[in-house]
Order: C-alpha cells, then sequence, then structure tokens
C-alpha cells in the first residue's frame, strides 16, 4: 500500500509561501505549470479570486516536513 503525499506548503518548492509547489507535490504534477495555470486562470477569470484563494489556502494548509 503506497501512500501520497498529504496536502501541505512545502518548504523546498517555494516561491512565496509554498501553497503552489504544495499542491502540485500532492498530486504529482509540474509546479511550474500548476504556477502558470494558477496565474493564467486568477487574470482572465473574474469568478477565480485567486489572490484571495492564495491567501486562505497559505493560512489553512499546514506547512510540509521538509
Amino acid at each position: 500500500m503506497s501512500t501520497s503525499p498529504t496536502l501541505s506548503r512545502t518548504r523546498e518548492d517555494r516561491v512565496v509561501a509554498g501553497v503552489v509547489g504544495g499542491i502540485a507535490r500532492r498530486y504529482g504534477w509540474n509546479s511550474t505549470i500548476v504556477r502558470a495555470l494558477f496565474v493564467i486562470i486568477s487574470v482572465v477569470s473574474a469568478a477565480f479570486p485567486g489572490l484571495f484563494v492564495y491567501l486562505l489556502l497559505w493560512m489553512l494548509m499546514p506547512e510540509g516536513e521538509g
């Protein structure tokens, strides 16, 4: 039985707070692509308040171990 990484902020792959790096690590995605998609969706969509979501995740997601 393999365990997948928990959803937590990363210390190694961080630009601001490690939120997007943690999401990418959890799902096995490339963090650069996830960051680019996050920025594009935030800029293009008025229905997705990217900065608010990022700040909320920063407060709610625990910081990872390594």
